[in-house]
């Protein structure tokens, strides 16, 4: 019987036949091709479970075309189907059809985000008696080190792709939205339920900052270049809000 990578590789080449060595009975070419149809139609459907968004901007007949193209070069590495399609944007910023649509590539990046925000692991947020004893001494914030939410990711983007995105929630209205408008996105699982935000540009430096490990100073530094209309007390009422903090670094 053929290998593992030689099977694979006929599954996902349309023009192929099926091994000679793998049938033993009648008609082995249209039961194997039956048997490939439902591998790349549950492929093809999980990428659209995955990019709903992506699905509607461009219509299901240029989707399932763009599925099938991305299906056959990229099979599958993980047992876990939910896992499949984490390099879709990658492959639609080179699938030439979709040139058309620039912002396409991050609508999907954002879109898996919001994945691997709902699968990130839980942890619990620092309680709001340990912040406010800490906000109570200012001597002590500027090396304050903060660690983030796990499901806490940004996307800066030249596209509007909060926008986007939320305009095909229910009945959003995507006729006002402008996609050639930067817009700077946070997603965070809070509770059950993924949350995505429009970030203003000094909140987005503020607490990507964070996230490579600066200090609270230094972190505000990072805001107010970005933003001279940056508000610490806003930013840090957002991340407790959102329970978005889960440990302190006094030291």
């Amino acid at each position: 019987m053929s290998s593992h990578a030689d099977f694979a590789a006929v599954l996902f080449d349309l023009g192929r036949t099926a091994p000679t060595d793998l049938f033993s009975s009648p008609a082995p070419d249209s039961r194997f091709a039956v048997y490939r149809n439902n591998v790349i139609s549950s492929l093809r459907g999980a990428l659209a479970d995955s990019y709903p968004v992506v699905l509607q901007l461009v219509g299901e007949a240029f989707f399932n075309a763009m599925g099938l193209a991305y299906v056959q070069s990229h099979p599958p590495r993980s047992r876990l189907l939910v896992e499949y399609g984490e390099d879709f944007a990658a492959f639609i910023e080179s699938f030439e059809p979709a040139a058309s649509l620039p912002y396409l590539a991050d609508v999907a990046r954002l879109e898996r985000l919001r994945i691997r925000a709902y699968h990130a692991a839980d942890s619990n947020a620092v309680g709001h008696a340990a912040i406010a004893e800490l906000l109570a001494q200012p001597e002590r914030l500027v090396e304050l080190r903060l660690s983030l939410h796990p499901s806490l990711s940004i996307l800066v983007s030249d596209f509007a792709i909060c926008s986007l995105w939320q305009a095909h929630q229910y009945d959003g209205e995507i006729e006002t939205v402008d996609p050639w408008l930067p817009e700077r996105a946070l997603v965070l699982r809070c509770g059950l339920e993924v949350e995505l935000l429009a970030l203003d540009p000094g909140t987005c430096a503020f607490i990507q900052a964070l996230q490579s490990g600066l200090p609270l100073g230094q972190a505000a530094g990072q805001g107010l270049q970005a933003s001279v209309d940056f508000d610490l007390g806003h930013c840090l009422a957002l991340l407790i809000g959102k329970a978005a903090i889960t440990q302190l670094h006094t030291q």
